[in-house]
């Protein structure tokens, strides 16, 4: 299943969604950036509000694309334990020092350096373009999990198989338009995959917070 690009996918998925349109007891979280773009169209499909849930890759020292773990906003880190082990603790704190400072800044910058909304007793919509190894949506559930969520849903236009069946141990519900068997790279299951930019996805807020003012 290939989309147009992230907005088709957004349209898409919201449709999978549309039980939940309205409801004061829901809230969107894309994670950024790509995940923003989907975030946006779901958002106004649905009458839902969204916000951005924060979460960094944890790349190997040898290689910063391979993920071998990932951390939230809120402090929460997962891991590919094994690959964890075979790492150098030195090299992997450095890393993880990184990547809370980029977690601290795009908090700063998406959000002002405003805390998330709460979550206690909330449905929670977690939303990105894709997943391949599953460890930054991890991470995104974990956090929610430690803000209390009611229910935790995953939703995206498609996943690894492999991957999405392991999260479904870990939300309450995954949905997925497109489950591939394999899975290469997010962006092989969309005609145009640009790079989201800072400023894309502080429009998209901006937007958003214009929106809710006005009701």
């Amino acid at each position: 299943m290939v989309f147009e690009d992230r907005v088709d996918a957004g349209k898409q998925l919201a449709e999978r969604l549309l039980p939940y349109k309205g409801r004061t007891d829901a809230l969107l979280f894309a994670l950024p950036r790509g995940g923003v773009v989907l975030g946006a169209e779901i958002s106004k499909a649905l009458g839902l509000p969204f916000d951005v849930l924060v979460t960094r890759k944890i790349g190997a020292p040898y290689n910063p694309e391979y993920a071998i773990g990932a951390l939230a906003e809120t402090g929460e880190t997962v891991w590919n334990e094994s690959e964890r082990a075979a790492t150098d603790k030195k090299a992997l704190d450095k890393i993880v020092a990184q990547q809370v400072k980029e977690a601290e800044r795009r908090v700063k910058k998406y959000r002002q350096g405003v805390a998330l909304p709460d979550m206690q007793g909330k449905i929670v919509i977690l939303i990105d373009d894709g997943i391949a190894t599953g460890l930054t949506m991890r991470a995104a559930i974990v956090a929610a999990k430690g803000k209390d969520a009611e229910k935790i849903i995953v939703a995206v236009p498609h996943g690894a198989a492999e991957t999405l069946a392991a999260l479904r141990g870990e939300a309450d519900e995954v949905i997925a338009l497109d489950e591939p068997e394999w899975y290469g790279a997010v962006g092989q299951f969309y005609k145009d995959f640009p790079q989201v930019e800072d400023e894309e996805v502080l429009e998209l807020l901006r937007a958003q917070g214009t929106k809710q003012n006005s009701l």
